[in-house]
């Protein structure tokens, strides 16, 4: 027999695990790229340099953003499934990425993300995106 919560932790991953950091090794096993990105690229190495300084409710929100759930299935990033995979966001030549939001397909844990031209900007596009569109649905 399982407790409720013993349930929920199981179904819905740990509601008050301890936080955990976010470091570049573990989202470097724990998600992919394709189309356009690899792991070496500068945009995927900035994007996992800005994860690994997210806070707790930073976690949440771009887990929220990017998965449809706040938190991670036990097992934690490792354990998505289908693992996040990261692609490069398709725009016209005439297009500046640093004009787009990232965007996402939940059901299969799926970023579209620009090639911003720096670190920060690709920060602040995150946190907008995270805050902005995490309760929203949009075909992109």
């Amino acid at each position: 027999m399982f407790y409720p919560e013993e349930l929920e932790n199981v179904f819905c991953g740990s509601v008050n695990g301890t936080y955990q950091r976010w470091d570049v090794k573990m989202l470097q096993d724990s998600c992919r790229t394709d189309h356009g990105f690899n792991q070496d690229s500068q945009a995927i190495q900035f994007l996992y340099e800005i994860l690994s300084t997210y806070t707790r409710e930073e976690q949440r929100l771009f887990l929220q953003f990017v998965t449809g759930s706040p938190r991670l299935p036990t097992g934690g990033f490792k354990s998505l499934t289908p693992p996040l995979t990261i692609v490069r966001k398709t725009l016209d030549a005439n297009q500046n990425p640093n004009d787009y939001l990232p965007s996402v397909m939940t059901c299969v844990n799926y970023l579209k993300l620009p090639e911003y031209s720096s670190r920060e900007v690709m920060r602040q596009k995150l946190k907008m995106a995270a805050n902005e569109g995490s309760m929203s649905f949009h075909l992109s």
